[in-house]
């Protein structure tokens, strides 16, 4: 039995083999994500689940979520998960940071329904908590600003496309490509999100590596200071952009 299997056998069926764990193994062997079978992942010290199947959080952006906890350290920001999908980066921000306002925004209605699942099952009431639909920003009052901004948009460049089939083939395309060169929402956060941020507030973006030169390009251009981080595994693959100035 592999790994994946004994992890399926324990977490869904505590250790008893019957037929539906059978056809979890055959779905396994047709290259299904594991998170999609069980039905969840751990995400920092929170259990994230994917009832909607949304996208599947990565480890790296764990790696920069942490990096986001500890730059932020102790203090209490509004915060916004933008394109938040199942909502991990912006529930784990809420679970350390007991008194910081967080909201969600996901185009995609089915997720939010599982963006509130997992506010409950972390701890967390979701009565009070926005979650805006609509394009980015579109559903969002004009007037709403945030210290704090979090996004793991849709980036890949279908031209470069280096996506394994399992991913491909069970994950939500919508989640995965990012258009032209895998920029076009990327382009469209940089340039919104200063009518949404504080001066000094921050957007936090995950990206290839191959969209740096533009995101520099773009950070200048709307009023950010730019500082581009390798993930884990030594890849470009998020950047911080401070908001300087009101242009």
């Amino acid at each position: 039995m592999t790994d994946e299997e004994t992890w399926i056998l324990r977490d869904k069926y505590n250790g008893q083999k019957c037929e539906a764990f059978l056809a979890d193994v055959k779905r396994l062997n047709g290259g299904e994500p594991l998170g999609y079978i069980i039905g969840y992942v751990p995400f920092l010290d929170t259990k994230i689940f994917l009832d909607s199947k949304p996208l599947i959080p990565r480890s790296e952006t764990e790696f920069w979520t942490h990096t986001v906890i500890q730059d932020i350290e102790t203090k209490a920001p509004h915060i916004l998960d933008l394109c938040a999908g199942s909502g991990c980066i912006g529930i784990a921000l809420a679970k350390h940071f007991d008194h910081a306002l967080v909201e969600f925004a996901e185009i995609e209605q089915t997720h939010h329904k599982t963006i509130r699942r997992n506010l409950e099952e972390n701890g967390i009431d979701s009565t009070t908590v926005p979650i805006y639909g609509g394009s980015l920003f579109e559903e969002i009052p004009t007037t709403k600003q945030y210290d704090l901004i979090v996004s793991n948009p849709p980036y890949i460049d279908p031209a470069l496309d280096r996506t394994e089939s399992s991913v491909r083939n069970f994950e939500p395309q919508v989640a995965l490509y990012g258009g032209e060169r895998g920029l076009v929402l990327i382009e469209q956060i940089i340039a919104e999100s200063p009518q949404h941020l504080t001066v000094g507030g921050v957007l936090y973006i995950e990206h290839e590596p191959e969209h740096v030169e533009d995101i520099e390009r773009l950070g200048a251009t709307f009023g950010f200071t730019v500082e581009v981080h390798p993930d884990q595994y030594g890849v470009k693959r998020y950047s911080k952009l401070t908001y300087t100035s009101s242009l």
